[in-house]
């Protein structure tokens, strides 16, 4: 058995695992982990608890989707406008997220840290959501100010509920395998959400506004928010916080940014969430012009999105049983390069073989399912290893944090939409241009895939195993259970 992670920090030479404990034969060890363990989730637990990611892709699909085509087309704001907008908030609000993240872990309610704000934030949300989808007749600068007001309070909203949420399943389990399992089924439901409204908003759009677009907008996000509202309440009422921090842990913010820079494996994947949002953002959101502009069957984007994350939903299912067989950094990185094969493949495709499109779609959504599990499973076990090496946790720091660059990936690939639109001389509703035809089928094929395998070479970095995780996990129960109870300190 390998040693665990070295660490020449002082702080760390006091917590390393003793040398007796590492030559401990492997049935020893399992045993002593076992008995470390958190009381499991139950099913209704983590069913309740993955449903909520559901509710956020009535608004994260929506947004990735259709918001760029939104402003391009039914708003009327320029491509290049529109994409530095994206960028601005985008960028601002990731700047917003380790704030939320450090008040989330100061947060002390008889409910627990990180469950409250599924209550909260949830009506905000969802106002904020109408309001961004709402199209005053203002003129163009005012359009603008209305666009980047209304998007940026969506964001902050969404990053108010999302970012607790994303801490609580760092703390409803502390086995692996576990967190696998409530990755696996919160996106299973994340991917459903997304397949159900990239499929139904453009007909509830038609329904609502009777073919007026800038009425069915707002309406069809009333719509979304109510049901969204909904099932963050039952992920609130179902769920259950079992890890917490020292009862004696006092930190202050920079602290926690601190550790966190230090924190060598998060800031591996810090860049790998950058380069996947790339990835994604880009095929999704210029699907819509592919099938407008470069196929000429609009209608098709409603199948077309749906389809990938159908097939997404599965791959996510399939997580726990891959993690059995595979290391996670190791079935990440054979996922990536699928990602990056078959992005290209779809550069070769005519414009008139639909079924091959769907197929390779498909096929992306089974290889990119698992990368959402996977990485959020990751991220709890640095939030472990980070108190490992310093004694401290800041659990919704480091989810708040990672939110960041996935914010930050999904603002490029927006940015970099409406600038090589605006560049190839991309005009709304109108027929395009063979340069601009051209872009488009880059766009969804030979970029995104140079993305995911950037994304691989990333993952190289990446040190942290499900050994060395097992060990620190015994490690940090001993000390947990040497340390006095919060009752017993001192007032």
């Amino acid at each position: 058995m390998r040693p665990p992670i070295r660490d020449n920090s002082p702080e760390a030479e006091r917590v390393t695992v003793d040398s007796r404990e590492r030559a401990a034969p492997a049935r020893e060890f399992s045993a002593a982990f076992e008995t470390t363990r958190t009381s499991d989730p139950s099913w209704v637990e983590k069913i309740s608890f993955g449903m909520g990611d559901m509710g956020f892709n009535f608004y994260w699909a929506n947004i990735a989707t259709y918001l760029m085509i939104f402003y391009t087309d039914v708003f009327g704001i320029s491509p290049a406008a529109a994409g530095t907008m994206l960028f601005v908030i985008k960028v601002f609000n990731s700047f917003t997220d380790p704030m939320i993240g450090a008040v989330a872990d100061r947060t002390r309610t008889r409910f627990g840290k990180f469950r409250p704000y599924l209550v909260w934030m949830a009506l905000p949300l969802a106002v904020a959501g109408v309001l961004t989808y709402s199209t005053p007749n203002l003129s163009q600068d005012g359009k603008l100010i209305w666009a980047y007001g209304s998007a940026l309070l969506m964001m902050v909203c969404y990053s108010g509920v999302n970012i607790p949420y994303n801490a609580l399943s760092g703390v409803m389990s502390n086995d692996p395998q576990q967190r696998s399992a409530i990755n696996g089924l919160r996106f299973f439901f994340a991917f459903g959400g997304g397949m159900v409204v990239t499929g139904a908003s453009p007909f509830l759009v038609k329904w609502f506004g009777g073919g007026n677009d800038r009425l069915g907008w707002p309406l069809t996000m009333v719509f979304w928010g109510t049901a969204a509202s909904g099932i963050f309440l039952l992920t609130f009422w179902n769920t259950r916080e079992r890890i917490a921090p020292r009862p004696a842990q006092r930190t202050n913010v920079g602290q926690d940014i601190k550790d966190l820079a230090h924190n060598g494996p998060w800031m591996v994947l810090f860049c790998l969430a950058l380069v996947i949002m790339m990835t994604i953002t880009l095929r999704n959101a210029t699907a819509a012009y592919y099938f407008k502009y470069v196929v000429g069957r609009p209608k098709l984007v409603a199948a077309f999105v749906p389809a990938f994350m159908a097939a997404a939903a599965v791959g996510a299912a399939l997580t726990p049983l891959l993690t059995r067989f595979f290391d996670k950094r190791r079935l990440l990185m054979l996922l990536m390069t699928a990602t990056g094969v078959l992005s290209v493949a779809f550069f070769f495709i005519p414009k008139d073989q639909i079924a091959w499109m769907f197929a390779l779609q498909i096929a992306l959504g089974l290889v990119l399912g698992p990368k959402s599990p996977l990485a959020f499973a990751m991220y709890a076990d640095t939030a472990d290893y980070n108190e490992w090496r310093t004694g401290r946790r800041a659990t919704a720091m480091t989810f708040a944090a990672a939110t960041f660059s996935q914010k930050l990936g999904t603002a490029l690939a927006a940015a970099m939409m409406g600038w090589v639109f605006t560049a190839l001389g991309y005009v709304a509703n109108t027929a395009q241009t063979s340069e601009s035809k051209r872009g488009i089928v880059l766009m969804i094929s030979l970029i995104p895939a140079a993305f995911a395998f950037l994304a691989v070479a990333v993952m190289l970095f990446y040190k942290l195993d499900n050994q060395q995780m097992a060990e620190i996990r015994v490690e940090l129960a001993r000390r947990k259970a040497a340390e006095p109870t919060a009752s017993s300190l001192p007032t």
